[in-house]
């Protein structure tokens, strides 16, 4: 098979692979699993390449922190949390929808946002029947806050996870970065969700009351052991906050907080590693042996020329393309094999371009493909996993019906990105030309009583 016909094949193999995935007419395990298969038997990529394309990295950090919040969910912890916000607001609808966001967005950022949905969605359930109320106001407010809470930090959302380990990018980098952008679009979505449901939180005093006399310490079921859980948790934040000083990958310091967990709490490990998702962990391992095949043909290399071709090889308006881009792509089809497939395309433009900081384009994928995801229900992962959770408890959230609210939320938040990357950008290059005319004006008056000595004795020579 030629070189011509490998390429060929591998993209056939992996659009209908993607095709397969946003069906969601086979589970999107088996079909980047299928996908990876016939790669590897057509000769496309050889088992060796196939192995080395796989991001151990990315695996080794999800696998992680499965297993310390696998853990720490036999605790109630997270319920607790989630009846302390409903009280704290006290019982009033409209607060509690905040406030039940707030906790998803914090969550979503130290923990996972599918973790946290998982986690927080039940509490919902049981705090909206208690109101009477139609619980889709909530979901659809917590799966924005999920994924924009996500953005902010290394581990929140599986493309950060992904970015971070092929870049080398740190726990703190994403946090400096990102954060100030998140606070402003968070905020804005939450207030903006409010107005949009404020005409359907009307409920009953008495209902109010029934919320206020909830007890969240009910819900601890097992403090010796939320003890051992949040002291763990807590070192696995701060080796995220120091990984990338300390030179440690962030996959060993979610491998060592697991083990550390599973030593002090004696847990079971059969029971402990039910706990991990192992459908996705299989999932993101298919995916990139596929996306492997398509950079080991040259596929990548040539779009990444050609995307060059359209921005001029600019920086900022490769940005934005990617921006909009990750953005508009991350809405309709999910944002995990969307942004497998665009990190070795900026690495490749980033070297045909000659760009040697890529973190503008780094920050702009990740800004894209993650708050894109609040564009439809297929978007993003957690998104799917609460969409699932409500059938399963009789509510259905329509793919118009989440649209509608979603997707002109998702532009506003990229408008916002938009206008903050282009600052962020401009800062930093201001600063550095500003630091290097410093420099040079420090030089000039270091070196000027030398220069003025060396000419005094070469006139004096003369």
């Amino acid at each position: 098979m030629t070189e011509q016909h490998q390429a060929i094949v591998a993209t056939v193999v992996f659009l209908l692979t993607y095709a397969v995935i946003v069906s969601e007419k086979i589970h999107r395990m088996v079909a980047a699993f299928t996908g990876a298969a016939i790669v590897i038997l057509a000769g496309i990529i050889p088992l060796e390449k196939a192995i080395h394309a796989i991001d151990f990295n990315t695996i080794g950090l999800l696998v992680g922190m499965m297993i310390i919040v696998g853990i720490a969910r036999q605790t109630g912890f997270f319920e607790y949390l989630a009846i302390k916000a409903a009280k704290i607001s006290r019982g009033e609808p409209i607060k509690i929808l905040a406030a039940l966001s707030l906790v998803t967005a914090v969550l979503s950022a130290l923990l996972d946002n599918v973790t946290t949905v998982l986690l927080i969605v039940p509490v919902t359930f049981a705090i909206a029947r208690q109101l009477k109320l139609s619980p889709i106001p909530f979901l659809i407010t917590e799966i924005l806050a999920s994924n924009i809470g996500g953005t902010a930090t290394l581990v929140g959302d599986p493309p950060n996870i992904m970015i971070g380990s092929a870049t080398k990018l740190g726990f703190m980098d994403f946090v400096l970065n990102l954060t100030p952008a998140i606070v402003v679009i968070y905020v804005i979505t939450v207030f903006i969700a409010q107005l949009i449901y404020k005409s359907q939180m009307s409920t009953q005093p008495e209902l109010v009351s029934g919320i206020m006399k909830l007890d969240e310490q009910d819900e601890i079921k097992d403090p010796v052991l939320l003890r051992k859980c949040l002291l763990v948790l807590f070192l696995t934040i701060m080796g995220f906050v120091l990984h990338q000083y300390v030179h440690l990958e962030s996959s060993v310091v979610a491998l060592s907080g697991a083990s550390l967990l599973l030593l002090i709490t004696r847990q079971d490990p059969e029971h402990a590693l039910q706990v991990v998702e192992w459908p996705v962990i299989f999932f993101f391992i298919g995916l990139f042996v596929v996306v492997g095949a398509l950079e080991e043909t040259g596929v990548i290399e040539k779009v990444a020329a050609w995307s060059l071709e359209m921005t001029g090889g600019n920086k900022v308006a490769t940005g934005m393309l990617i921006l909009w881009l990750s953005a508009v792509a991350s809405s309709f089809v999910d944002n995990i094999p969307f942004v497998a497939t665009m990190i070795p395309l900026i690495q490749d433009m980033g070297r045909l371009g000659g760009i040697t900081d890529l973190n503008f384009l780094w920050w702009s994928l990740s800004m894209g493909a993650c708050l894109g995801g609040n564009g439809t229900i297929i978007g993003a992962s957690a998104n799917v996993v609460v969409i699932g959770m409500a059938e399963k408890m009789g509510e259905k959230i329509s793919f118009l019906g989440f649209m509608k609210v979603g997707f002109p939320l998702m532009l506003m938040s990229i408008v916002i990105a938009t206008g903050y990357l282009l600052f962020w950008y401009f800062f930093h290059t201001i600063t550095a030309m500003l630091v290097t005319l410093g420099i040079g004006v420090l030089l000039a008056l270091l070196l000027k009583p030398a220069s003025a000595m060396m000419l005094r004795e070469t006139r004096k020579g003369l």
